[in-house]
């Protein structure tokens, strides 16, 4: 069982969106661009505890808040799910409610024959939906959840009920809030999941609540409050008959089991020791960020383990999480529900995914469009595997990407945008500011097949690169959406030839006197009667030698405003200005946006 498509419109902050989901997934984009959004959507649908809260929606979950058209008409939240390859048991559980989905199309089966079910990529399929809206009448939100067909005489539709919904199997984990009550027995957590799912009834709540009522509190007449309660009572004798409001007590609580179901606390050891050399415990929300996250996925393990046939839906699983507890907690998360779908920003968590299980959102103007971030012919399988989170993963997490040419351009430029960002921060800012990621092409012969595939998922593309002979050059341009072509063949070369001698040599002593200028370069007297040319030929013979070895990064590093070369400055000048005052023509076309 799985979810292959959802169809969300007026939900939040998508105005309409259609997202496919594989087997597995896990969905990127930039911040607001509506993965928990998709999240909640499904759970809204498919959640067993999530329309036990009434109303289910409120203002704030339409659309930029409208609920109501200029007519006054109200506007419908509408959110579809389609759950397909659904096994024997629910099949038979929600026989009347099946349809038929073409697993290569990605669509359903219209007008479905024998010969059309029986092949191998036809799997039976429900659609569920939400529909929510203001009633006007009674002042208040209304909704509920439906299976899609049948379509009822009257055009109604047939309820989908908890106990179908539990049927289905997912779970949704929040994982910061669920982590605050995962231990409690709160209706829906994780503890109170397990205790259902195992079938263990809690004879416990009358026995406890008995037991609370019976501590009596400052009884002691030193405390004097009990004479005060005394006087109250005297007091009430001479207003109120004797036969109520008698014997006034202090008590610890007025608890029902729903108090007891928000209270009751699971304690945990935190590693410490008491001056008494007892191990000391602590409420487990009180344990780290990490711990708890750590311990809501073990949880998960235990519920999939129950449970056999679950959906899990995910937030950022990586949150105060180390690397390779990320890769496992993943894996094992996968290994153990029949689909599980995460949101992340994780370098190490996308790592875990093949590119067609990575979906990508893209949103303009409310509109969620979503896109598999498969690769084009141009960029091996092999490499990109290699090669994925150094020069891929940054860039699937961001919607402007900076593909730099090669190694030196990938470690000088976010540098020297840092150095220009601290002498001029009124006209330049960091890469990081202006939320870039920037790529490594390793070569100019890369630059347009990954731009390529950058912009098929949405992002906006930025490239710097050598001087280029006029069909690559054109090739470049084409594709880029802001292409800057150096004037020199090299970026060496550019360096070279931009910026002053008088700080090279302030360079190349300082390079002596820290012992990291190498021996094979010897000067022919001492570097201060060095002629400027000598200079000059010995500083390409070590950029040469150190290519790749960040020795731009570190000259740019070092010079002032005046001596950074003109080249780099407009570049990056004209990086910032493209974001802060995007112009009509770098605006991504609507029609273009729904057509991908």
């Amino acid at each position: 069982m799985r979810i292959s498509k959802v169809i969300i419109s007026n939900f939040r902050g998508i105005k309409g969106g259609v997202i496919n989901l594989s087997p597995n997934t896990v969905i990127v984009g930039d911040n607001n661009t509506g993965k928990s959004t998709v999240l909640e959507a499904i759970d809204l649908v498919l959640g067993p505890d999530r329309m036990r809260r009434r109303p289910p929606i409120n203002e704030h979950d339409f659309y930029a808040g409208d609920y109501l058209d200029s007519d006054k008409n109200p506007i419908e939240i509408a959110i579809e799910v389609t759950v397909v390859d659904i096994n024997d048991e629910q099949q038979r559980h929600f026989k009347d409610n099946i349809e038929w989905w073409d697993d290569d199309s990605n669509q359903l089966v219209e007008n479905a024959t024998p010969e059309l079910v029986d092949r191998e990529n036809v799997l039976p399929a429900l659609r569920l939906c939400f529909k929510g809206i203001y009633d006007i009448d009674e002042d208040d939100f209304i909704g509920d959840t439906f299976f899609k067909l049948p379509i009822k005489e009257d055009g109604s539709l047939v309820p989908f009920k908890t106990k179908d919904k539990r049927v289905c199997g997912f779970l949704y984990l929040r994982t910061l809030r669920t982590g605050s009550r995962a231990l409690s027995l709160e209706r829906g957590s994780l503890l109170d999941i397990i205790l259902n799912l195992s079938e263990i009834k809690l004879d416990m709540w009358e026995e406890t609540l008995d037991q609370i009522r019976d501590i009596s509190v400052a009884e002691n007449p030193e405390l004097g409050i009990s004479n005060i309660l005394s006087g109250i009572q005297d007091s009430l004798k001479s207003l109120v008959p004797s036969d109520w409001g008698t014997n006034p007590q202090m008590k610890v609580s007025d608890f029902t089991r729903e108090h007891l179901r928000k209270t009751l606390n699971v304690f945990m050891s935190t590693g410490a020791r008491n001056q008494n050399g007892e191990a000391h415990i602590a409420p487990f929300r009180k344990q780290g960020t990490g711990t708890i996250n750590t311990l809501v996925l073990s949880m998960l393990s235990i519920i999939a383990d129950l449970k056999q046939n679950v959906i899990f839906a995910m937030e950022e699983p990586e949150i105060a999480i180390p690397p390779h507890t990320q890769k496992r907690i993943i894996n094992s998360v996968i290994s153990k529900s029949s689909q599980s779908i995460f949101t992340s920003h994780s370098p190490y968590v996308l790592e875990e995914f093949d590119p067609k299980e990575i979906v990508v959102l893209s949103k303009f103007d409310g509109l969620v469009s979503s896109r598999y971030a498969s690769f084009t012919s141009n960029i091996k399988r092999k490499h990109y595997q290699i090669e994925f989170r150094k020069r891929y993963c940054e860039a699937l997490l961001s919607s402007k990407v900076l593909i730099a040419e090669g190694k030196t351009e990938y470690d000088a430029i976010p540098l020297v945008a840092r150095r220009l960002n601290r002498l001029k921060p009124d006209d330049y800012s960091s890469l990081e500011a202006l939320g870039i990621a920037i790529i490594d092409a390793e070569t100019d012969s890369q630059i347009q097949p990954i731009a390529t595939l950058l912009k098929s998922l949405g992002k906006k593309t930025y490239a710097i690169f050598d001087k280029q002979d006029q069909e690559q050059g054109s090739n470049i341009r084409s594709i880029v959406d802001y292409p800057y072509e150096s004037p020199e063949t090299s970026f060496e070369k550019l360096l070279m030839n931009s910026i002053p001698i008088s700080r090279f040599r302030i360079f190349i002593a300082d390079l002596i006197s820290e012992g990291e200028w190498p021996r094979h370069l010897p000067f022919s007297t001492t570097l201060q009667e060095s002629d400027d040319t000598e200079v000059k030929t010995l500083i390409g013979k070590y950029f040469s030698w150190s290519k790749g070895a960040g020795s731009a990064a570190l000259l740019l590093e070092s010079c002032n405003y005046e001596e950074i070369p003109l080249f780099i400055k407009e570049s990056l000048k004209s990086i910032k200005d493209s974001i802060e005052s995007p112009s009509q023509e770098s605006m991504t076309n609507i029609d273009d946006f729904l057509d991908i």
